[in-house]
């Protein structure tokens, strides 16, 4: 029986974290703060980091964190659900990415970590198609609704469909492609992960329709969410542009559901779209500015789920 959320999340420990400028050619989230030199950006942080981990903590989420090494130099290791994936049934998936210093973000000594507390059967890897200049990020681009196995994807430079393909035969799921956008000056380019405008829980979808452009593909998305049984929360561009897209539904050891987002998304929500949240789990929320402004990537981003068995 496949389930939406999990009470384990990977989580890895900043040492070195700052803004990439590989990865901010795309991600139009990304701003630089030269205000603060590199050991008050990895500071703040630190204590944004292990402030988020201490709340998830409180309320019987099971954190595993790994510390990050000085060397290499990754500076979004922060972001590990990008990398890699832990499914039910013991499966590892390994994925493409973008930015050459994200690939280094790979370790060895995670994965061996995580097999020697939770049963591991095999790995998926898909990271051949760097090679080929063709991306799949994760979950980051991609969304999974993980019961009705529906892989939700926006096409950008990070989310190549031929990957996406593979691991839709490779994993049992079904694909639905969009393109969604945000305006960047008078252009609308397109939105670098699929989790920055939606997230998939066990009973609703929160979506920015705004974000997609096409009429046909908006109408498409909407319609597989409905078919698929959960209600349908939607928030504005401006609320996307707080992240509050980039929220995720876990639960802790005690069976209480919790919507994990940062505390600027939260402050961005509407009273009415709290309560529909609410109806089905209680809100969690850190302040996560400085992670967000110079990474460009929130809560959901810093989360990878762990799907596996633990071992006795």
């Amino acid at each position: 029986m496949n389930q939406q959320n999990t009470d384990t999340i990977l989580m890895v420990r900043p040492i070195g974290f700052r803004y990439n400028e590989q990865t901010a050619t795309n991600n139009y989230y990304q701003r630089e703060l030269k205000n603060l030199t590199p050991e008050q950006v990895q500071h703040k942080a630190l204590q944004e980091f292990d402030t988020f981990v201490d709340l998830l903590r409180k309320n019987n989420i099971i954190v595993e964190v790994i510390e990050d090494t000085l060397e290499p130099s990754t500076p979004d290791s922060i972001f590990p659900n990008n990398w890699i994936s832990f499914h039910e049934g013991g499966t590892i998936g390994l994925y493409p990415m973008y930015a050459p210093n994200r690939r280094l973000e790979r370790r060895e000594d995670v994965i061996s970590s995580i097999s020697k507390k939770f049963t591991t059967t095999n790995t998926v890897d898909f990271t051949a198609f760097e090679n080929e200049a063709k991306y799949l990020e994760g979950t980051g681009s991609m969304v999974l609704d993980r019961v009705n196995r529906l892989a939700y994807a926006a096409i950008s430079e990070r989310m190549n469909e031929e990957v996406l393909d593979e691991f839709c035969k490779k994993m049992n799921y079904q694909k639905v492609v969009f393109h969604a956008f945000q305006s960047i000056g008078e252009k609308r380019l397109p939105i670098y992960h699929t989790n920055v405008l939606m997230c998939v829980a066990s009973n609703f979808v929160v979506i920015c329709l705004e974000a997609i452009d096409d009429t046909d593909e908006r109408q498409m998305v909407e319609s597989t969410i409905k078919e698929s049984a959960k209600s349908l929360i939607e928030i504005t561009e401006r609320q996307k542009a707080q992240f509050a897209g980039n929220m995720l539904e876990v639960v802790s050891t005690k069976g209480d559901k919790y919507m994990i987002m940062s505390s600027a998304a939260y402050h961005s929500l509407e009273q009415d779209q709290v309560r529909q949240i609410e109806k089905h789990c209680k809100i969690l929320h850190s302040p996560l500015q400085t992670i967000e402004t110079l990474g460009g990537g929130s809560a959901r981003c810093m989360m990878a789920e762990v799907f596996l068995t633990k071992k006795i």
